[in-house]
């Protein structure tokens, strides 16, 4: 992390923060680098931390960095989001610090949604925020204009509705100028209770967006198998601002295909939306057997081979109801699972599902571990069914989202062909078997 950051050596003053700095040991990386490197100026340090369980530590640190490293250090033992002001526009910071460097290793950890640090920045919260994100955000509104910060994050932020207020913020200001990915999650912090996927990351204050984002992986944290290659920042940084984490050519060219594309699924009018019942909270409408008034309700191992498979004997596969929330018409469908594992082949595992083959029932309704799409035609179904069951269109979704949940939120902003497109594409399919191949086929000769 110290080492990627582009150092102005002729600067007088360099000023470092790390806020929730723990023990120190990035501060102490970076100063190393920078006296290392004969930088002869003045190092003035900043750290935030308020546990009471590394303090020594970190003090200890910073008193053999001021005599070995002659760096001055001060120790802000106040929380970092509420003790400064957020300025959300670069307008006129009188009042904000400003600093050269920020490198740090934000807590990771979700908060209330009216929790102060929640409340000291409104503009960039979405229901309970994780600290990760509040830490980075005021890390920007820290950095002077064209300097740059590295942090070490999560990667939960690069898509979804629940971010976007901090990513609009992000690319407001900045530029993303560098990824590091690890393939191994549980070796990042080896030792520690850390289970998501974590990315390095390092971000410049600018709106002068480069031609490339550098891109670095490695299994392990010693990064002695560490790769280095270079990506289109368009093709990371998609028009909806998703971002996407790179780590070979051949999720490139994929990125390439599909964000050339102008239409989504919300824009088509073809919104993937949840399924509507949590079966544990409604078990007094649930039933095991069809019964007057009962209609098919729907969970993801009615999914098989494409298709929705109904009724295959397993409890609670109906409902009775007279309550509309519960229920949904019996039209075209495409089902998607929202769950799979990490080691099942495909994350996008979706089944046609045709009114005309349960013609009895005006209603059904589906279970929230699958998502939906309704389609006015057959052809529709078999459509977008092309796309879902597509090599591309997995493949892209993986890349998007490091997840084993499918999030209709993302699945609605993806590119995809006009609705028209899609309805010829699954015209194309009807009669065929229902196979990833002949879903690539077609696919093939509408997006090149």
């Amino acid at each position: 992390m110290a080492a990627m950051f582009c150092i102005d050596y002729r600067k007088p003053i360099l000023r470092l923060l790390d806020a929730g700095a723990g023990t120190g040991l990035l501060t102490v990386a970076l100063v190393e680098r920078l006296r290392t490197e004969g930088y002869k100026g003045n190092i003035e340090v900043i750290c935030y931390e308020n546990d009471k369980n590394v303090l020594s530590v970190l003090k200890n640190n910073l008193d053999v960095l001021k005599k070995s490293l002659n760096a001055q250090y001060e120790i802000r033992e106040e929380n970092y989001i509420t003790s400064q002001n957020f300025i959300s526009r670069d307008l006129y910071k009188k009042d904000v610090e400003q600093y050269d460097m920020i490198i740090g290793n934000p807590p990771y950890m979700k908060i209330a949604k009216d929790a102060p640090e929640a409340k000291a920045m409104p503009e960039i919260c979405y229901g309970a925020p994780n600290l990760y994100f509040l830490f980075w955000a005021m890390g920007i509104n820290n950095l002077k204009k064209g300097e740059e910060m590295v942090y070490i994050i999560p990667r939960s932020w690069t898509s979804g509705a629940y971010f976007e207020r901090f990513r609009k913020y992000l690319f407001r200001h900045c530029v993303i100028t560098r990824i590091h990915l690890f393939g191994c999650r549980d070796k990042v912090f080896e030792g520690e209770p850390v289970l998501q996927e974590t990315v390095i990351i390092k971000v410049k204050k600018t709106c002068e967006k480069p031609k490339v984002v550098k891109m670095s992986s490695s299994e392990t944290s010693d990064f002695a198998d560490i790769k280095f290659y270079d990506v289109d920042y368009d093709t990371i940084v998609a028009p909806n601002q998703f971002v996407f984490l790179v780590t070979c050519a051949e999720e490139a060219e994929v990125l390439s295909r599909i964000n050339r594309l102008h239409d989504t699924l919300k824009s088509d009018e073809l919104n993937m939306r949840t399924g509507i019942i949590v079966d544990f909270r409604t078990r007094d409408v649930l039933r095991d057997i069809d019964v007057d008034g009962s209609y098919p309700l729907f969970f993801s191992h009615h999914i098989k081979d494409g298709r929705v498979l109904w009724p295959v004997g397993r409890e609670s596969e109906y409902i009775v109801t007279d309550r509309q929330s519960y229920l949904q018409e019996n039209t075209d469908y495409l089902f998607v699972k929202r769950f799979t594992s990490k080691e099942e082949k495909r994350r996008l595992q979706c089944g046609i599902y045709l009114k005309a083959e349960h013609t009895k029932y005006k209603y059904i309704s589906t279970q929230n571990k699958i998502n939906y799409i309704k389609c006015d035609a057959p052809e529709l179904a078999y459509g977008l069914f092309v796309l879902f069951n597509s090599t591309l269109y997995d493949a892209y979704y993986r890349i998007l989202n490091g997840s084993t949940q499918v999030n209709s939120t993302e699945i609605n902003l993806m590119p995809v062909p006009s609705k028209e497109a899609i309805r010829q594409m699954g015209k194309e399919l009807i009669g065929q078997e229902l196979t990833e191949y002949n879903c690539d086929k077609i696919l093939d000769r509408w997006i090149r």
